[in-house]
């Protein structure tokens, strides 16, 4: 008779039921400083010096706004929803403004100039969007050192 073939395997080891989650904590400290590091990288755009005034900021529970930008030189770039800015003509500008309005109506449209930027150029802009049937703009500024 082998009576030590069957004490082995009453003694064998059980199945753990534990799950290690070391490994997964480890993995999602490092994503959260690879996101926290990549992330004020994402924010690009065009290099626009605004002008400081006291005004309301928008509220960021809206869809993202339809923003025109105006650089010094006086060209222009637009950025629908966050997309990233795309230089366009004047002559193109109030058609892409309004074909974004058509797919999202009730977006708000915003003009970012620079504060070096000739005041009729901005007013030439706003004239093209009233022309292409947006009801309302804004403008866009930095917020006032104290």
């Amino acid at each position: 008779m082998n009576v030590s073939a069957g004490k082995s395997r009453n003694n064998r080891r059980k199945p753990m039921a534990e799950i290690n989650v070391v490994p997964y904590i480890d993995v999602s400290l490092v994503l959260l400083i690879i996101f926290m590091v990549t992330a004020p990288m994402l924010q690009t755009g065009v290099d626009v010096d605004l002008p400081q005034a006291e005004a309301k900021a928008v509220d960021p529970t809206q869809d993202l706004p339809i923003i025109i930008s105006i650089k010094s030189d006086g060209s222009l770039y637009l950025d629908v929803g966050n997309q990233g800015d795309t230089e366009v003509a004047d002559a193109e500008l109030g058609g892409k403004v309004a074909e974004a309005l058509a797919a999202k109506p009730g977006l708000a449209v915003l003009i970012r100039g620079d504060k070096a930027v000739d005041y009729g150029r901005v007013v030439t802009v706003m004239a093209n969007l009233k022309n292409a049937g947006v009801p309302n703009v804004g403008l866009m500024t930095a917020p006032a050192e104290e």
